[in-house]
C-alpha cells in the first residue's frame, strides 16, 4: 500500500517545478499588479460615465481574477494531495488512494490546460473569434456535413466555457446548412480555434443515397479574430463596398421575417462578402457586417504581410478536392 503512496508523492515532487514555472509563464506578479490597477480604475469617480469602456474594464478584471484564482487553486490542490500522501503513510490507511488518484489526474489536466494558454502569445490570440461555415462541392451531402461541423464547434464552445452568438444562418435546400457565421466569445477563443481554418473533407456512406454509395463532401471553415474598431487604422468608406438588403430567414418572429433587415456587404476591391441577419434593425446588421469586414481585411493584411489594405487580392479558396486541411 505504501508503495503506491510513495509513487504519487514522487510524482507530486516531480511536477512541482513545472507548477512553479507556470507562475513565471503566466506572469503572476504582473497580473496581480494589473488587478490592483483595474480595481483602482473601477473605484475612481465617473467610472461608469463611458459604459462601453467601463464594461471592457469589468470583463478584463474578471478574466485576470479568474487566472489568478485558477493558479492559486492548483497550488492548493498540490498541497492537499501531498497532505493525503503523508496522512496515509502515517496512519497506514489505503482508503484515500482513490481520492489521490482522481486528484492527481485533475491537477495534471489543469496544469496542461494552463500550459497551453501560456503558448497562445499571438497578436490576436486572446480575442473573440468569428467562425464562418460554407458548404462546398457535394450538394445536400456537403450541406449536411457543413451542419455537422457547425454543431461540433458550437458544442465545443459550450463545453469549454465560451459563449457563441449566431450572426448569419442559411439553411440547406433539403438538409443541413448552406452557410453560417457565429461569434465565439471568451478569452483566447481565436488562439484555440485559428488552427481550424480551412477546408474539411468527409468520406462516408451517404444517408441521402438510396443505393448507399460512398460520397465525398467538402465544407470550409473560416476563423478570424474579432478586432476592435479602434485598434487598427482601417478605414472602410461607403464607396468601398456594395450593400444588399434582404429578408431574414429562419426563426425570429414577425418583425425579423417581414422586413428587409438582413444585410450583405460586398467589398469591391477584394470580393469579400459578409452578411448578418440576427439583429432587429438594418442599421445594427450593417454595423455588425462592417465590424466583420474590418476584421477580415486586417487579418488578411497581417497574415500576408501586406503594407496596405488595397494590396489584398480577392482570391477565393476552392472548397473542393485537394484544398482540404483535414480528412
Amino acid at each position: 500500500m505504501n508503495i503506491e503512496f510513495d509513487a504519487y508523492k514522487q510524482k507530486l515532487n516531480d511536477c512541482r517545478p513545472a507548477l512553479d514555472g507556470l507562475a513565471d509563464s503566466l506572469n503572476l506578479e504582473g497580473m496581480r499588479n494589473e488587478l490592483e490597477r483595474l480595481h483602482a480604475m473601477q473605484e475612481a469617480p465617473g467610472f461608469w460615465d463611458d459604459p462601453e469602456k467601463s464594461q471592457k474594464i469589468v470583463v478584463k478584471t474578471r478574466q485576470t481574477e479568474s487566472k489568478i484564482e485558477h493558479y492559486e487553486k492548483m497550488l492548493s490542490n498540490w498541497d492537499d494531495l501531498m497532505t493525503i500522501c503523508e496522512m496515509a503513510e502515517e496512519e497506514d490507511d489505503d482508503s484515500m488512494l482513490e481520492e489521490l488518484k482522481t486528484g492527481f489526474a485533475a491537477l495534471t489536466e489543469d496544469m496542461e490546460t494552463c500550459r497551453l494558454e501560456t503558448l497562445l502569445t499571438g497578436h490576436y490570440d486572446k480575442n473573440n473569434a468569428m467562425m464562418s461555415f460554407q458548404a462546398g462541392a457535394g450538394g445536400t451531402e456537403a450541406q449536411d456535413w457543413c451542419q455537422m461541423l457547425y454543431r461540433m464547434y458550437t458544442r465545443w464552445a459550450e463545453r469549454h466555457g465560451f459563449t457563441y452568438k449566431i450572426m448569419d444562418y442559411q439553411e440547406g435546400d433539403e438538409a443541413g446548412l448552406k452557410s453560417a457565421s457565429i461569434m465565439i466569445e471568451g478569452e483566447n477563443a481565436y488562439g484555440f480555434l485559428k488552427g481550424e481554418n480551412g477546408v474539411h473533407r468527409l468520406v462516408r456512406v451517404s444517408p441521402f443515397d438510396a443505393n448507399a454509395r460512398r460520397q465525398t463532401s467538402f465544407a470550409a471553415v473560416e476563423v478570424i479574430p474579432d478586432i476592435e474598431n479602434d485598434s487598427q487604422d482601417v478605414e472602410i468608406r461607403p464607396e468601398d463596398y456594395e450593400m444588399q438588403v434582404y429578408r431574414s430567414s429562419g426563426a425570429g418572429g414577425q418583425h425579423i421575417n417581414k422586413t428587409s433587415s438582413a444585410v450583405r456587404l460586398i467589398h469591391k476591391a477584394t470580393g469579400i462578402v459578409v452578411s448578418c441577419q440576427t439583429e432587429r434593425s438594418q442599421f445594427q446588421n450593417k454595423e455588425t457586417c462592417l465590424r466583420m469586414l474590418r476584421s477580415k481585411l486586417v487579418e488578411i493584411k497581417e497574415r500576408e504581410h501586406l503594407d496596405k489594405i488595397s494590396d489584398i487580392k480577392g482570391v477565393q479558396q476552392k472548397i473542393e478536392w485537394g484544398s482540404q486541411i483535414r480528412n
